[in-house]
């Protein structure tokens, strides 16, 4: 038997380690009670498929044989997928940040053989350079001091664990009031980039939470600058290298101010995240120009990172044949060779140079209008558009010729629950029913196969489900179904939705600090009970749970759940107010109970003016559901929301809600708008 141990792992990132000379173990018992019989340190390397310093540093050093040797006489090895096991993930990130002040991927941590730390970073080059240690000598310094000095290393750690436990008892209870919310929106605004949109400097990330804040509090103070801020990101970001110009989706980041040249990945959280953001745009300007880059999106991952069973993909590389972006950018001649006579005409609008803007090649970015383009070319602005179009099937067509980025193909229940969200979105403003299927289809595969005995669970490959669901995997599926719920409300939804959320509740819920755990009380112990408050790359499982039960309560009217989202508000709106790039799905959560969510019912939605009217409204304080049929309606009579309404075959009525009030049966647009 092989002594790499990771060759019967389903995660993509592990199985990438299982012909490492290093004698890598999965995270389990075995591996943990091996380091505590040979009181031997542990080297503990997290990652994910997808990153790319990751796979710089398995090369340098996990591929290197003496570094190898060294690592398996000296340490027990470890490897990590972070997002098959984000509480450990959590646990050793919130140690970098105390530790250097930042954190980031490949993760590479020493810990005593009771997991606590000692010695963190990030990446390290093999050898000692730019002033930094190489990694071959830190697993040296390292093993000689575990040796010789055993008691420096046991401070250092109890240090590090004293500080870490500090970090997860956050509680400054506030009042919840409308100035929150102005704190927060000036201090986001000023961190704005008016140029280029986005926040801060370079690298540039999409923020999506963000966005939905900006356009929020745009909708409450009536002040326009913060609609023009979200607004000319969403369009920056559209028309610049992080978008796929030919193939659609987001890549993970830009690496420079303008969006034009991105880190080449494609995650699954980033293409669910974003359309929700561009449908807003859509609902606010009316502009199809959002519905595009919506479609797109969508389209994309209906394409390319879809399941045969229904579930959504993790990830693409940013690295196809060794080299990062190769799959995505061209060379002029190439455009000619395809393009023939049109050529010209494309690489004007997506400014293709024979030099390049990108290492002498060329990412596809739209700096130039249409009307210009038919200008110079003497044509019409549908010409050109029919142009653009046919190019761009024909680049995608030879493009997909091409050696293709390496797919994690792991389906997570949280991404998968995200995407069902963009999915729903996404038909409530076009109302393709694909992307309905594509949301009803993702719920059944998550019943199917991550949902045992009541608990869901976090991962799934090769039809194998493992690992318990986190909060995010329960708090986002519970978001997902609602919103497939407002739009199909089939009881089925709603029913699961407040079973897991009493689930939650019962499991996940901290009486003591008013905030949830990231893992239940059924979990694996580790060295802290993580929490997840923060909202960064991913909303934290904190902000979504709290949004949930505010949304539950709404819907059945049972008061644990408004009790438990008025306390994590209560916890976090202080530091949400001053650091609102950190919380603003929470914030979001903040703008809904405060403007006193509108409770809205189509009973019999065949007026399409008056369901397009609201399906197409920015109304992001509302629950709006959508009754299909009478037998729908029969199946929801026991909950409060839909108590006493009568379904009429004949007639459109909607009911409008708020602060348990409620109006007549409205049959207009007009006197819909009047009650709004």
């Amino acid at each position: 038997m092989t002594k790499n141990q990771l060759a019967n792992e389903t995660s993509p990132y592990l199985l990438q380690h299982a012909d490492n000379p290093v004698h890598w173990f999965a995270w389990n018992n075995d591996a943990l009670k091996r380091a505590r019989d040979e009181n031997k340190p542990i080297f503990l390397s997290i990652g994910y498929s997808a990153c790319h310093w990751c796979h710089v540093m398995a090369h340098e050093s996990f591929e290197n044989d003496d570094v190898a040797k060294f690592m398996n006489e000296n340490f027990v090895n470890i490897k990590v997928d972070r997002e098959e096991r984000p509480d450990i993930d959590d646990i050793y990130q919130k140690v970098c940040q105390i530790s250097t002040g930042q954190g980031g991927w490949p993760l590479s941590i020493f810990l005593t053989p009771h997991q606590k730390p000692f010695y963190v970073g990030t990446y390290f080059p093999v050898l000692d350079s730019y002033g930094r240690p190489g990694f071959g000598s830190i697993i040296r310094q390292l093993s000689q001091a575990w040796k010789e000095k055993p008691k420096d290393i046991e401070k250092t750690a109890n240090n590090f664990l004293e500080a870490l436990q500090k970090t997860e008892k956050i509680k400054v209870p506030t009042k919840l009031e409308r100035p929150l919310l102005d704190e927060a929106a000036m201090n986001l605004f000023q961190m704005g980039d008016f140029s280029y949109g986005g926040f801060g400097g370079a690298p540039k990330f999409p923020n999506a939470a963000n966005i939905s804040f900006l356009f929020r509090y745009a909708k409450l103070s009536g002040l326009s600058k913060f609609n023009e801020l979200a607004l000319k990101t969403l369009n920056k970001m559209a028309k610049g290298g992080i978008f796929d110009q030919i193939g659609g989706g987001f890549h993970r980041y830009s690496t420079d101010v303008k969006w034009l040249v991105p880190h080449f990945e494609k995650m699954l959280y980033d293409n669910a995240l974003i359309p929700v953001n561009y449908s807003e745009a859509y609902q606010i300007t009316k502009d199809p120009f959002y519905l595009d880059i919506l479609r797109k999106t969508l389209d994309f991952v209906s394409r390319e990172m879809t399941s045969s069973e229904g579930g959504f993909l993790s990830a693409y590389d940013a690295d196809s044949e060794g080299e990062e972006g190769k799959f995505y950018v061209w060379s002029k001649n190439e455009i000619k060779n395809i393009l023939g006579d049109d050529a010209e005409l494309f690489c004007l609008y997506y400014d293709v140079t024979d030099g390049g803007n990108w290492e002498g090649e060329n990412i596809l970015c739209n700096n130039i209008n249409i009307s210009t383009v038919a200008f110079n070319f003497g044509t019409t602005e549908d010409k050109v558009k029919e142009i653009i179009s046919s190019c761009s099937k024909k680049l995608l067509d030879v493009r997909s010729k091409r050696v293709s980025p390496g797919l994690d193909d792991k389906i997570l229940t949280s991404w998968n629950a995200l995407m069902v969200t963009a999915f729903a979105k996404g038909y409530r403003v076009t109302g393709d029913v694909n992307y309905l299927n594509a949301a009803k289809n993702c719920i059944t595969f998550i019943e199917k196969n991550l949902f045992v005995d009541g608990k869901l669970l976090r991962t799934y490959k090769n039809g194998t489900a493992k690992i318990d669901g986190y909060l995010e995997d329960y708090s986002y599926f519970v978001n997902a179904l609602l919103d497939v719920f407002e739009i199909y409300p089939d009881s089925k939804y709603l029913n699961l939705a407040s079973q897991l959320g009493h689930h939650l509740v019962d499991h996940f819920w901290d009486e003591e600090h008013d905030s949830f755990f990231m893992t239940s009380d059924t979990h694996e112990t580790l060295i802290i009970r993580p929490k997840s408050n923060y909202d960064l790359s991913l909303p934290s499982g904190n902000s979504v749970s709290c949004f949930i039960m505010l949304r539950l309560f709404h819907l059945t009217q049972e008061h644990k759940f408004l009790e438990i989202s008025t306390k994590i508000m209560e916890s976090q709106a202080q530091m949400a107010a001053e650091n609102p790039f950190g919380f603003g799905f929470l914030l979001n959560t903040i703008y809904m109970y405060l403007q006193k969510p509108l409770e809205i019912t189509i009973l019999n939605d065949a007026n399409k003016e008056i369901t397009d009217f609201l399906t197409k409204s920015f109304l992001p304080e509302s629950i709006l559901v959508s009754i299909n049929n009478s037998n729908q309606l029969e199946a929801l009579s026991n909950y409060p929301f839909f108590a006493g309404k009568n379904f009429d075959f004949n007639t459109t009525n909607v009911f409008v809600c708020k602060d348990f009030t409620c109006s007549l049966p409205l049959q207009t647009v007009e006197d819909i708008k009047k009650v709004l």
